[in-house]
């Protein structure tokens, strides 16, 4: 593949693309992914309580804040972070192998060589979420044995492209796309997601383009 030169992976293919390997060169994966499930936030947040406002009272009036969001536009993102640290973990999970390196596996050329820095914005705004009721542990913190009432909100279905900049030269195009696949499938974002035992924020790779800089 020639510098500058952008080409178009098939993700269901089982065959392997070009691999671009050495140099001081780097690459631009640009992924579309498509929601499996539902994506919900839990972002902590400080609203000021009203006087003698009641918890119940509380949390209708600010769940939604919980939310990532544009203090402009009031439109709804996944963070950056959040896709960045599902490839991660994906890549961590999975172990595999450099060939030729031994038992050295692709975990920390992911973590350190790869960058996410754009989040998805999403074409909701924050007033119109939908919200999920649960009575949870009131310090947040599993098997706590004080539990209150919490609102969590939730986005039904979701879409978009997410660009990453891959700086590392030992992941190649095949790496990528599969450990990419399989964040989707069994790592997920946001809350709930399938590596905290849930099964909201996984999603599935419509599309991979590849761009060698």
């Amino acid at each position: 593949m020639e510098e500058g030169q952008e080409i178009e992976i098939d993700v269901e293919s089982t065959e392997e693309p070009e691999e671009f390997s050495g140099g001081g060169n780097y690459c631009i994966a640009t992924a579309r992914l498509v929601s499996l499930s539902h994506y919900s936030a839990s972002k902590f947040y400080e609203v000021p309580h009203e006087e003698k406002e009641a918890h119940d009272d509380y949390e209708k009036r600010t769940w939604r804040e919980r939310c990532n969001y544009d203090l402009d536009t009031r439109k709804v993102f996944i963070p950056a972070m959040a896709f960045k640290k599902s490839l991660d973990a994906a890549a961590s999970f999975l172990s595999e192998k450099i060939k030729g390196k031994r038992n050295a596996t692709y975990t920390k050329h992911f973590k350190a060589g790869v960058l996410v820095t754009e989040s998805l914005v999403l074409p909701i705004t924050m007033d119109k979420v939908d919200g999920e009721w649960l009575f949870v542990p009131s310090d947040g913190k599993a098997g706590g044995g004080s539990r209150v009432k919490k609102c969590f909100p939730y986005v039904k279905s979701w879409s978009g492209e997410v660009t990453y900049h891959i700086l590392d030269s030992t992941i190649t195009q095949p790496v990528f796309q599969h450990t990419l696949v399989e964040a989707g499938n069994f790592i997920g974002v946001g809350r709930f997601r399938p590596e905290r035992g849930g099964f909201y924020g996984r999603y599935s790779v419509e599309s991979l383009t590849w761009l060698k800089k």
